[in-house]
């Protein structure tokens, strides 16, 4: 079976290209699609947001499709910034960021700023993955990594808030650990386990 991982973020396809590489499907990017389409993520849950992404593909290129929407929620800030992790530095919460070398460290100065005396520091990570197919047929799942903002950026592997976020039970941050061990206790690396078992059950 062919599937399209909908994402264009290099370090999320990577990821889900090895824990999909378990199981006997073949998985496109939407990088190897001839013709683009853009797709806004609009809504106010990260369920809704991957529901959208994986019909809307799923329409357009008549391929079943895995979609994720994911982020951090921090609890000193109202678990913000949640659905708007990806470009947190854009909006009006707490101020905006300028973009120097990239989106990612925008993010991660901007949530340090706005941490910083902060006391609480407890966050989690959310994985929301839904598979979607052109015969209206589809399941979801979530998974959580919990953990807490460190003062600052630490490690090179990874990408996103992974330089900040030290997982329950380690003392290291994710941008620190090896690949492998990174998928055995991340949000999105539980999320697609979660959702392998089920797709077991249709291929």
């Amino acid at each position: 079976m062919k599937i399209l991982i909908a994402t264009t973020n290099k370090g999320k396809l990577k990821e889900f290209k090895s824990l999909l590489s378990k199981i006997n499907v073949e998985t496109l990017s939407l990088d190897d699609m001839e013709e683009k389409i853009e797709i806004e993520e609009d809504k106010k849950t990260f369920l809704e947001n991957a529901i959208k992404k994986a019909k809307e593909y799923a329409s357009f290129y008549k391929l079943p499709v895995i979609a994720e929407d994911a982020g951090l929620e921090v609890e000193a800030l109202n678990n913000y910034p949640g659905v708007y992790s990806a470009r947190f530095y854009d909006i009006d919460f707490g101020g905006k960021e300028e973009v120097l070398n990239n989106k990612d460290e925008a993010n991660i100065k901007k949530l340090l700023r706005l941490l910083q005396g902060e006391k609480n520091r407890k966050a989690r990570f959310v994985s929301t993955v839904v598979f979607y197919s052109p015969e209206d047929f589809g399941f979801w799942t979530e998974g959580y990594c919990y953990g807490t903002i460190s003062e600052e950026p630490k490690g090179n592997k990874g990408f996103g808030y992974d330089p900040i976020f030290i997982p329950e039970d380690y003392n290291k941050t994710m941008a620190q650990l090896p690949p492998e061990e990174k998928n055995k206790i991340s949000h999105r690396g539980k999320a697609v386990r979660k959702l392998i078992e089920k797709l077991k059950k249709v291929l």
